[in-house]
């Protein structure tokens, strides 16, 4: 052995990402990775990856679905196996080390994924078994990785002219930088900003667990000490705008949060235009006249046509509700002595004091039911009673954050799923809710190997006299991301690229905002809502003022929501380049659709990571095509009762265990017995 190859052993021992994880359930030992260890096992999985794919396409025999199709399936098992840790905790425990990592990991791997799917000798034995597949007497699952795999490489470009494919190279190299350079401002032009507020008479109308939350945050740092401090983070900006009576103070908290990244040294615009740009032209020479073109192909709704249509038709009754609600909260701006015209900064104040008159419902009387504790207690209740698995925390297995909870879940003593949950924010950790995997589910070697889920938050947090308390809005949430989660948890299939969440983008939000139904249901609250000193049981009248205010304020909620989802679409339905002014793009984009100056969208587009970071381009429609077919697939327990064995085992069996092994409304119908109706959609949210 040479002194180069002894050195190289000796590093792999101590890398742990080289080595078996025996871990509890092989999770990842989170104690043993250092950021040092991640660049090395890219560039070791990349190469291990590369040798596995030189061995299929050198194989003699004629293309089989198993040296072939199944053999690529296989490959690339260090390289998932790094990628599932380091772009997860990216996410939520970022630091300058790793994104200094990311900086050369994303144009690596953009490399090395063109260099896939553009190998001819590679799609040529693909297409050959493609060609041949019905004839080969492949089983339901096998036939759609089949499938899956060849329409892969031909949405990867496989098909690119051989003169184009060195620019198609290189506009996806830049979007893995651009989109991660995205993410990074996003992430620190949140942190840069705090509203230090002196003198506690200026936060009149604020809740003192919130005014408590925030004397906490200013204690943290010696230059506020004994100081109010308030971010932009969610959890300390919502109910600061819905009761905050300093309107002055007000506008300064909303300014800074909606205009984040527009100028300076977290300054986005350029990146987008970019951004937009790039994908243009990849679509174009992909064969398609616009990004969202290509994009939709892939989706349930398939054109942009269909989701300009679906989007309209709420469009039309949110945007005339939320103007209702505007008249109402301009006439309590007058009543209150201001001549002036309403303001995004003013709406959640004015909505908040309407509710409170007419449904006499107060966020802060609302909160003390629902403790952090409480609401974790009815999720899990929820999950067993509907489909029999519990939840048992583990403190033996590593984890990456004191904060991030370990539960192994157990169905017949049998444990199926790890998840993680991690709930408060931090400067490390980006903004938002999201479920990930460390590990997906798969069959490998005829063993079922069992997913490791990641649900991420920024819940208020705890402060030293009361738990983390929910707002609806955050319970809702909570509920949501689990709902993504059991997806994970349930999944049954034998391809990891087929299994758990790996569907369509416009059919992935189906089992988030299906459970979350079951949040807001007066039974299921009796079961978890639980006064956090007291232990009462909430009161059947307060249950009621929630029902009653359920369709309340949907007006906006689904105007900023909607306005969102046609702004993506403007930037993505472009079908020439164009020199991009992110301001005035953005401005004549929402006037077209006739939004309410009163109202923005729920992102603009400078901290829009969904269309620009995460995944979602020409997507965030995404989830209002899922309501349609969350609430539509909520009658059946409406009418049967919400823990109807039944009806619960076939939305498991037919949706949740399925993964992406057959179409999508395939699987909905088989659960529904017909295609979703928009009816129902509409009734919930008060929008007939």
């Amino acid at each position: 052995m040479t002194v180069t190859m002894l050195a190289v052993t000796a590093f792999a021992q101590k890398n742990p990402f080289m080595q078996e994880w025996k871990t509890p359930y092989g999770v990842p030992p989170f104690d043993q990775i250092k950021t040092e260890h991640y660049l090395p096992a890219f560039q070791a999985g990349i190469k291990q990856q590369v040798a596995e794919i030189k061995a299929i396409t050198s194989n003699k025999q004629a293309p089989t679905f198993e040296n072939t199709i199944l053999a690529l399936e296989n490959s690339g098992a260090l390289l998932n196996k790094v990628s599932g840790v380091f772009f997860n905790l990216t996410e939520c425990c970022n630091s300058p080390a790793m994104e200094a990592i990311a900086e050369k990991v994303f144009p690596m791997l953009s490399q090395h994924s063109d260099n896939i799917m553009l190998n001819a000798q590679l799609f040529e034995r693909v297409k050959k078994v493609y060609e041949q597949r019905n004839s080969l007497g492949l089983n339901g699952e096998q036939m759609r990785l089949l499938e899956e795999t060849y329409k892969g490489f031909v949405r990867g470009g496989a098909n690119v002219p051989v003169e184009k494919q060195a620019r198609f190279r290189e506009i996806n190299e830049k979007l893995s930088v651009l989109t991660l350079n995205f993410g990074n401002n996003v992430l620190k032009a949140t942190n840069n900003y705090k509203l230090v507020v002196d003198d506690v008479k200026d936060l009149a109308g604020m809740p003192q667990s919130q005014l408590d939350a925030a004397l906490e945050a200013g204690n943290a740092d010696p230059k506020t000490k004994g100081k109010y401090v308030f971010t932009v983070h969610v959890p300390s900006m919502e109910p600061f705008l819905m009761n905050c009576q300093n309107r002055q103070l007000r506008q300064e908290l909303w300014t800074a949060y909606s205009t984040r990244c527009t100028s300076g040294e977290f300054d986005n615009s350029e990146i987008i235009n970019q951004i937009a740009n790039l994908r243009l032209e990849r679509a174009k020479i992909m064969g398609y006249p616009s990004h969202a073109a290509f994009v939709l192909s892939d989706c349930m709704a398939q054109t942009p046509e269909a989701v300009d249509n679906l989007l309209m038709q709420v469009w039309e009754p949110a945007l005339n509700k939320a103007k209702q609600e505007a008249y109402e909260y301009q006439r309590l701006m007058f009543a209150d002595g201001i001549n002036e015209a309403l303001q995004p900064y003013d709406w959640r104040y004015y909505s908040e004091q309407l509710r409170k008159a007419k449904y006499d419902l107060d966020d802060d009387v609302i909160r003390p039911y629902f403790s952090l504790e409480n609401v974790t207690n009815g999720i899990f209740t929820c999950c067993q009673k509907l489909y029999g698995i519990t939840f048992r925390q583990n403190k033996d297995i590593p984890t990456y954050h004191k904060d991030a909870i370990p539960y192994e879940v157990v169905e017949n003593g049998q444990v199926i799923a790890i998840v993680y949950v991690d709930y408060f924010p931090r400067d490390s950790k980006r903004s938002g809710a999201w479920m990930t995997n460390f590990r997906e589910q798969e069959v490998k070697d005829g063993k079922n190997i069992i997913p490791i889920v990641s649900l991420v938050f920024n819940f208020t947090k705890p402060t030293a006299d009361k738990p983390s308390l929910l707002n609806f809005d955050e319970t809702s949430t909570y509920f949501h991301e689990f709902g993504h989660g059991l997806h994970s948890i349930f999944s049954k299939c034998t391809y990891r690229s087929l299994s758990g969440t790996s569907v369509s983008r416009d059919f992935v939000e189906l089992p988030s905002q299906f459970f979350e139904h079951w949040a807001c249901e007066p039974e299921v609250m009796r079961m978890y809502a639980k006064h956090y000193k007291t232990g009462e049981v909430i009161p059947d009248s307060l249950i009621a003022k929630i029902s009653a205010s359920s369709t309340y304020g949907q007006g906006f909620i689904n105007t900023e929501l909607l306005a969102a989802s046609f702004l993506d679409m403007f930037y993505y339905s472009i079908t020439e380049p164009q020199n991009i002014n992110v301001a005035e793009f953005e401005k004549s984009s929402l006037e077209k659709i006739g939004l309410i100056p009163e109202i923005i969208s729920r992102y603009r587009s400078t901290y829009f990571q969904h269309v620009f970071t995460t995944g979602y381009d020409a997507g965030y429609y995404s989830y209002t095509w899922a309501a349609v077919l969350d609430n539509d697939a909520f009658e059946p327990f409406k009418q049967n009762g919400v823990f109807d064995s039944k009806t619960a085992k076939s939305f498991r069996t037919n949706i949740l265990e399925k993964g992406n092994t057959e179409d999508s409304m395939v699987l909905y119908k088989r659960f529904r017995g017909a295609e979703p109706s928009i009816e129902p959609l509409l009734k919930n949210r008060g929008l007939k």
